[in-house]
């Protein structure tokens, strides 16, 4: 088999992207909607949602904005049926929401900073995961993608909950696809380096405080733009990864390389 530009198309696909209105996950749903798929586009910022899902239908494509806090199991379910009702059950699932955390030791975070990172970035992975696969499943099968992070790899000071979620969601793909595999289901993780997003901004404080603290540790010299992880995300969704499964894709600039 020859792979062509084809296999990168998502035609006839529906595809579901939590954190769709942040700088990454926005830029997948533009994405994965630029290459056929009709997308529902979850955040809990419904005005975000929506200026995702607005610029989508300007460019042509097609997309559903759906306000959604995915830390609850309520809300999930009635934001996968919204979904569905519109265009389908999912055969494409992003989970890439993920709460902006407090930088602090274990002695400095309390219990509930630290519950409210882990229901976002982690147990809402487990409750997109589980609303959207029967359905894709019945359809014959489809690919999840975890937004994981460098930070699966590389401890960073004062980030215990953060990247404690992370690197459970790159466990959390592997499981899923030993158990999913059969029928047709890849569950892969993607890791993205330093991005230019309003996270990067919050932690370092602005373009100064990015340029001294992330840029001199990723090899390129540089952190990513949004459209970078984008394009590996529609590879993890397309037919041109067919045969990857249980795997974390590191897209670091190099970051982890040293």
């Amino acid at each position: 088999m020859t792979v062509t530009p084809d296999a990168f198309r998502l035609d006839g696909k529906v595809a579901i992207v939590t954190g769709g209105g942040g700088a990454i996950c926005g830029a997948i749903a533009r994405t994965y909607a630029a290459a056929g798929a009709r997308v529902g586009v979850l955040d809990q910022d419904a005005g975000q949602a929506q200026a995702v899902a607005a610029d989508i239908a300007q460019a042509g494509g097609s997309a559903l904005a759906v306000a959604c806090d995915v830390s609850r199991e309520d809300d999930v379910e009635r934001a996968v049926a919204a979904v569905a009702g519109a265009f389908g059950p999912a055969t494409v699932l992003v989970n890439g929401a993920a709460a902006l955390d407090r930088t602090g030791t274990l002695l400095e975070i309390d219990l509930a900073e630290w519950n409210r990172v882990l229901a976002v970035n982690l147990t809402s992975a487990f409750l997109m995961s589980r609303a959207v696969l029967p359905g894709m499943i019945a359809a014959g099968g489809g690919s999840i993608i975890h937004i994981a992070s460098s930070y699966a790899r590389v401890g960073r000071p004062g980030r215990a909950a953060y990247c404690a979620t992370k690197g459970a969601l790159v466990q959390l793909a592997k499981v899923m696809a030993a158990d999913h595999g059969a029928q047709n289901v890849r569950v892969n993780t993607l890791s993205p380096g330093g991005t230019a997003t309003r996270r990067l901004l919050f932690r370092f404080g602005g373009e100064e405080g990015i340029a001294r603290e992330v840029t001199p540790y990723h090899r390129l010299g540089r952190f990513a733009r949004p459209d970078e992880m984008s394009g590996a995300a529609l590879y993890l969704a397309s037919d041109a990864s067919s045969f990857m499964t249980g795997a974390d894709l590191l897209v670091d600039g190099g970051f982890t390389s040293g």
